[in-house]
């Protein structure tokens, strides 16, 4: 149909006076301006690259035939305008890879001077064909993107000092005083990762530990020992000193075989063959084992 008569209004244009037109009146007519173009391109719809050749007058599609894919780029291309039309959720996060991802954006905003990868949904968009386009090699189908290793690729964009400096900078776990590997919990928006931990595996910790070279105290989720919330802090040392009397007490009611320092300095465990463990002074080290910053005790044993 050729339309020569429209309200103007694009799409949604009412027309006013038309005329049906043949495919063999315009192969008749234009046969120089009509021909077969080889198209690979990504479609939503089906979630799968798709290569063709159409046959075209212009924009007008005559005709059509599939085409085996010979050009392995042509692929990638058209797998990465997938990417950036279904957005970066149709790759496959696990959850190392989120929160992978969210230390590395956690560092970006607290060491701004450093260079950190922008790893924000609009740059890595923007930029699918630098740090996502190697990985693509045989991948033609939205169910293919399940084979990526997401926490590879987000590695690859760091140098070797960033990897380096990564595990000390952003652990993944905090050794704390009993002796536990409790995990860190970074936050998307660069707010204070969170360690949930029982209040009595901290006792003997005098102070908040903190990441990003002591930049970032950690906000404690202090947990009873039914793993109930009693205290969200970032300020330990404060806790101890002010708050700690009263929600002794009131534990003790709840939990009366609950351990508690008895004097100030004194650490009791119930982890292992030792029960009692007196300290008489308390400090923090950071202690770099694997993804681990240790909070190590100084003290005598009794």
């Amino acid at each position: 149909m050729v339309a020569v008569s429209l309200d103007g209004r694009g799409d949604e244009s009412r027309i006013f006076l038309a005329a049906s037109i043949a495919v063999a009146d315009l192969e008749q007519s234009f046969p120089a301006q009509i021909a077969w173009q080889a198209e690979t391109y990504w479609s939503r719809s089906e979630g799968v690259v798709v290569s063709r050749e159409a046959r075209r007058y212009g924009a007008l599609l005559l005709g059509e035939r599939p085409l085996k894919v010979d050009d392995e780029a042509a692929v990638v291309a058209a797998m990465l305008d997938g990417v950036r039309a279904e957005g970066l959720e149709a790759l496959p996060w696990s959850d190392a890879a989120r929160q992978l991802r969210t230390r590395l954006r956690s560092l970006r905003q607290w060491l701004p001077d450093e260079a950190w990868p922008d790893l924000s949904d609009s740059h890595l968009l923007e930029t699918v064909e630098v740090w996502l386009a190697p990985y693509l090699n045989n991948i033609s189908r939205r169910s293919h993107l399940a084979r990526l290793d997401m926490v590879a690729i987000i590695k690859s964009m760091l140098d070797w000092s960033q990897q380096q400096q990564l595990e000390e900078l952003a652990p993944t776990h905090l050794q704390v005083p009993s002796g536990s590997r409790k995990r860190l919990e970074y936050q998307v928006d660069g707010s204070a990762p969170v360690l949930a931990v029982k209040l009595q595996e901290l006792f003997g910790l005098a102070e908040t530990p903190a990441v990003a070279r002591g930049r970032v105290e950690v906000m404690l989720h202090l947990l009873s020992p039914a793993q109930r919330p009693i205290q969200v802090t970032q300020d330990l040392k404060s806790f101890w000193a002010n708050t700690y009397a009263e929600v002794k007490r009131e534990l003790k009611g709840r939990y009366p075989k609950h351990p508690g320092p008895t004097t100030r300095g004194t650490l009791h465990r119930r982890r292992g063959p030792n029960h009692g463990v007196e300290v008489s002074s308390v400090r923090t080290k950071a202690d770099q084992t694997g993804s681990t910053v240790r909070v190590s005790l100084y003290g005598r044993f009794s």
